[in-house]
């Protein structure tokens, strides 16, 4: 290994919600208790929890920063660019940060309020705020009865959405996923409409509640985040998740987004573990059926537990042996890329025409038409194409953070979709220049004046996500979400628990349950199930 980050501490800290009486340090049979390949969100959480329960725990990361799509670099001189996700909700849903107590090691969160907002061509613009009765109080007056149905949009879903919320925090089972629907079930909607509306595409799903289609629009921009398109059936759900905005809020990780996975390896080593950079591992050593360690460079690694934290292709494909690969690995589908960000950085702050205010850059930016616009994009990615007027989801988080650009400065991120991994003609490196060039056009149409302002950039495209952060084609959800490819079935069937065919080997991250996003849930829940098996003494 050519660089790690090492430090001895006191172990045996075990002030967490999920506790081991029984843990011991590693046996002189093994290097550590527990081995985890990739440093990404997941993995991190699942090794921090495993530290702080007295388990001596090992990370091997290839890169030479932490974090994997969770980081943060100075790509320009002065500009702070993360290098994957950015905006902290789903995490902010789940009680990691506090079970860890991350602001013990440095993780300062950053509030946003208005939480979305978005502009529109014609000059007009709507915003979605923490406080549902400021935000139902504000559709009210700009589109009569449209805040009466947004309060009863909320209302109606709200109880099931947080159901499934505690099913992401939980192993999947239809069992466990049943008990959650009885219990989330609405009085207002019944179970008719519930399954109606669960099945139905998420596109079409607002049109239940709302006429004012520059409601509709952000509402579905923002569900497609998640990956399906608004035509997709089974997807209802993406939109209905809406509630848990407001219960969770949207937020920032003062210094980017690369602070909660700093402040992780922070505890993680506090706790006696190690984090090893640029250390590529290269197999998964398995022995009578059982998986004993890894090899890094050449150089052997010995634990009790060795948990993937890698691309499911990645575990399956290429660190395994031949011999104990799963034959349901075959069928894991990764699609055809996804979307690009354009990462800009700014000398002055941007200014939208339909609202020049501190406001508008302090939240999301939700820069779709209609959502026509949505299925068009979509329709060209379909075809092998870069979508030619493509949605954007723009972030501007020195609005609210004066540490990731100088003074007077501007970080400016530009994500869009749809764009495929495999274009029908040409490639990305021939490409970037014309697409990038094309995303900048389309947001100027909203905040002209910001190609004057730019003095750094940076673009991932599909292949630039593949070859600079391993997400094979692409997509940054790992596996496609598409129902086919979740709860039980992530990343395939048998292999849903976070266990796998081998005794002594698990698996957490976007491959698994519940998929990809900056969530940390797969992360919890792989560490209960390790921690489990250990206690159990299974291992």
């Amino acid at each position: 290994m050519k660089n790690a980050i090492a430090t001895s501490g006191n172990v045996g800290l075990r002030e967490l919600a999920i506790d081991n009486e029984n843990s011991t340090m590693a046996s002189n049979a093994y290097d550590y208790d527990v081995i985890t390949i990739g440093g990404g969100h997941n993995a991190l959480i699942t090794s921090a929890y495993l530290a702080q329960a007295g388990y001596k725990v090992g990370v091997f990361e290839r890169r030479d920063i932490i974090g994997g799509a969770v980081s943060t670099k100075e790509i320009v001189p002065g500009y702070r660019f993360d290098l994957g996700g950015s905006a902290h909700i789903l995490i902010r849903l789940t009680p990691i940060v506090q079970e860890l107590k991350l602001e013990d090691y440095g993780l300062e969160y950053i509030e946003l309020d208005p939480m979305f907002f978005a502009p529109f061509p014609d000059g007009d613009a709507v915003f979605f705020y923490r406080d549902e009765a400021k935000t139902i109080n504000h559709l009210e007056a700009k589109f009569p009865g449209q805040g009466e149905a947004y309060a009863r949009f909320l209302n109606d879903w709200r109880p099931l959405m947080i159901q499934i919320k505690d099913y992401f925090l939980s192993s999947p089972s239809p069992f466990e996923l049943g008990k959650k629907m009885i219990r989330g079930k609405s009085k207002q909607v019944g179970w008719f409409n519930t399954f109606q509306t669960l099945f139905r595409p998420f596109g079409q799903v607002v049109d239940d509640y709302f006429t004012e289609e520059k409601i509709k629009a952000p509402l579905v921009w923002m569900a497609a985040q998640s990956g399906p398109p608004p035509t997709e059936s089974l997807s209802g759900p993406f939109v209905l998740w809406q509630p848990l905005y407001h219960e969770g809020g949207v937020a920032r990780p003062k210094g980017g987004s690369g602070m909660l996975t700093q402040a992780i390896a922070k505890h993680i080593t506090a706790h006696g573990g190690e984090v090893h950079l640029n250390a590529p591992v290269e197999k998964i050593l398995v022995e009578d059926g059982r998986a004993v360690g890894i090899q890094v460079e050449g150089q052997t690694y010995t634990a009790r537990v060795v948990i993937a934290g890698t691309h499911a292709i990645e575990t399956f494909g290429k660190l395994l042996p031949p011999e104990h690969r799963p034959r349901g690995a075959k069928r894991m589908r990764t699609g055809n890329g996804f979307a690009v960000m354009l990462r800009l950085a700014l000398d002055s702050p941007i200014s939208y025409i339909a609202h020049p205010g501190k406001d508008a850059r302090v939240a999301l930016q939700l820069l779709c038409r209609d959502r026509q616009q949505i299925n068009t994009a979509f329709s060209d990615y379909q075809k092998g194409e870069p979508a030619q007027d493509p949605p954007i989801f723009a972030m501007s988080f020195s609005g609210v953070d004066d540490t990731l650009a100088p003074p007077d400065g501007e970080v400016l991120w530009l994500w869009g979709q749809y764009f495929p991994y495999e274009l029908a003609s040409g490639n990305w490196d021939d490409r970037a220049e014309e697409v990038s060039k094309n995303i900048l056009d389309t947001f100027e149409k909203y905040a002209p004046g910001t190609r004057s302002k730019i003095v750094g950039q940076l673009f991932q495209h599909p292949l630039w996500l593949e070859r600079e952060l391993g997400l094979y084609r692409g997509n940054v959800m790992h596996l496609e979400m598409s129902m086919d490819q979740m709860f039980m079935l992530r990343p395939f069937l048998g292999m849903a628990n976070y266990k796998t065919h081998l005794k002594g080997l698990y698996l957490t991250g976007a491959s698994t349950h519940p998929g990809g996003g900056i969530m940390g849930a797969s992360g919890r829940n792989a560490a209960r199930v390790v921690l489990k098996d250990l206690e159990r003494k299974k291992l």
